[in-house]
């Protein structure tokens, strides 16, 4: 015999299910493309700047080699990695690929100076005083960028320093106005940690180098026009 009891129908799921279907995977969308951002904004960073990275023997002549600081120990002695920088600035000189250095680094207490330093060691290499200029105001990359376009008056250069930061160098420069190649220092082999701590420093730094260039501020440390004759 035919059955026509009644049919039941699925039941639409709750309106209050639906909306926190939604939130959640809302959120998810946007912690995904946080995480993703700074990996996909270093990857065009560094394939955008990363053809214009030379060495020693392969770059285009400029007046002025700019050599970024880092790490002086309190004994005086260069970290492996500035110690590879400035002899790269060295060899660009030697080479006859650039007139003069600027020597740009952090002097912001009276115990501690990367220019100073870094030019001590260049001149123990036989370039001569003169044809090197410190800056004691280059705390951050950008500052020494900065700088280097409306303290130092360069109007083009050689960046100088470790591969891992040569993109965001050029990239700051570029947008700075300020045109620039790069020469890679790493010379040396270093600690596994601190290449890993620089390397994983650079994801935040690069966000931080966007802020800048759209603020554009001028850094902490200014003054009178000392153009590199």
């Amino acid at each position: 015999m035919y059955d026509s009891g009644t049919i039941t129908q699925p039941m639409p799921a709750p309106r209050r299910t639906r909306r926190w279907f939604l939130l959640f995977g809302g959120l998810a969308a946007v912690l995904t493309a946080a995480v993703l951002l700074p990996f996909g904004w270093q990857s065009w960073v560094n394939d955008r700047y990363g053809e214009s990275i030379y060495s020693v023997a392969n770059a285009p002549s400029q007046r002025v080699g700019i050599v970024f600081g880092a790490r002086v120990y309190p004994s005086g002695r260069l970290s492996g990695m500035l110690r590879d920088r400035v002899e790269t600035g060295v060899a660009l000189y030697q080479a006859g690929k650039v007139e003069k250095l600027l020597m740009t680094g952090d002097n912001s207490r009276a115990d501690y100076n990367e220019p100073d330093a870094m030019k001590a060691h260049a001149v123990s290499l036989g370039v001569p005083a003169a044809d090197i200029q410190v800056d004691y105001g280059g705390r951050r990359t950008y500052d020494s960028c900065y700088r280097a376009r409306d303290i130092f008056q360069v109007r083009s250069a050689i960046l100088v320093t470790q591969g891992f930061h040569l993109p965001r160098a050029l990239y700051l420069c570029d947008q700075l106005g300020l045109p620039a190649v790069g020469v890679a220092s790493d010379i040396g082999r270093y600690d596994p940690r601190s290449v890993a701590w620089s390397e994983t420093r650079e994801i935040p730094a690069l966000l931080g180098a966007l802020v800048d260039v759209v603020r554009r501020a001028p850094p902490p440390v200014m003054g009178e026009p000392i153009p590199i004759e």
